[in-house]
């Protein structure tokens, strides 16, 4: 019986998943390889692996509850593929129930070429903003998010922006690896993006707590003590950078959750995480609170 409802629930999100526009990054062709020679595949149902066609999944909110707010979507996958449904498609969806339009980003695995993931994003972003109206998008509330290794993804968008129009109005980081200092960053992000003997200033450049400035935008982390596989000093390092620099930012610390716990309820304190990134938005005026609510949700 688990097995036919898994399936029903991986034939749902497919199908799903296939009935977004699709947005090629490069119409006309990259100007780089990350030098994979495999062609992309299924690890499993959910997880896509040595992506080299980077693209985004159109996810806009239903124009009579649009807010304008947007948000550019991470998933994570230590740049070795993307988790698209627990960590893409899924908080697409619970997006759009807000107002806000999602878009899934398949960023392309760096494979060593440090530079290609930020590029892809930079270029989303970059189209997101282009196309805004069409979207029912205020260009001053586009967001990134990001999860894990696409939370590193995420963060560096939000910190390694050269020009105002690169700048994302917010960050919201779901159990980011945040450093490249070996001894707390996850080692299989760490040798997909910068390769197996990276130089010292390689890593000092993507770690991104170290890249925080008065500049970045507002940021919202949450993250589990329990988690084995990115240390939770990732997020703690990045928060106190934030706070350092006067930017505004909430962490949230759950004691039990490990990794990877994305937005499905596991019978864990995580699972209300949602909740309290819905209240944050409203602080941060990117969502109205529902009229209904009488000040709660």
């Amino acid at each position: 019986m688990n097995r036919i409802l898994f399936l029903a629930f991986f034939t749902v999100n497919f199908f799903m998943i296939l009935a977004q526009e699709k947005i090629m990054l490069y119409p006309e062709g990259l100007a780089e390889s990350n030098e994979i020679k495999v062609p992309e595949s299924f690890r499993d149902p959910e997880f896509i692996i040595n992506i080299s066609e980077p693209r985004m999944l159109v996810f806009p909110a239903p124009k009579e509850k649009s807010c304008g707010t947007a948000v550019l979507i991470c998933p994570g996958g230590g740049y070795s593929g993307v988790s698209q449904i627990k960590e893409g498609s899924e908080i697409a969806k619970w997006f759009n129930n807000l107002g806000v339009s999602a878009f899934v980003l398949y960023y392309r695995m760096p494979n060593g070429h440090h530079e290609i993931p930020l590029k892809d994003a930079q270029t989303a972003f970059n189209i997101i903003q282009q196309r805004a109206k069409e979207w029912n998008i205020n260009k001053k509330k586009i967001g990134i998010m990001g999860f894990s290794a696409g939370g590193h993804l995420a963060s560096t968008v939000g910190t390694h922006f050269k020009t105002k129009n690169e700048r994302p109005a917010f960050m919201i980081l779901g159990y980011p690896v945040v450093t490249m200092d070996k001894e707390l960053t996850h080692a299989g992000s760490r040798k997909n993006l910068l390769g197996m003997n990276p130089s010292d200033d390689l890593v000092k450049l993507y770690s991104n707590e170290l890249q925080v400035t008065k500049k970045t935008p507002p940021t919202f982390i949450v993250h589990a003590k329990d988690d084995k596989t990115v240390p939770i000093a990732n997020s703690e390092q990045l928060f106190k950078a934030l706070q350092q620099n006067k930017v505004p930012a909430e962490f949230q610390i759950f004691e039990i959750g490990g990794h990877g716990f994305g937005m499905r309820k596991n019978g864990i304190p995580a699972d209300n995480w949602d909740e309290l990134l819905k209240t944050w938005l409203v602080k941060q005026k990117l969502i109205q609170q529902p009229k209904s609510s009488k000040g709660k949700f």
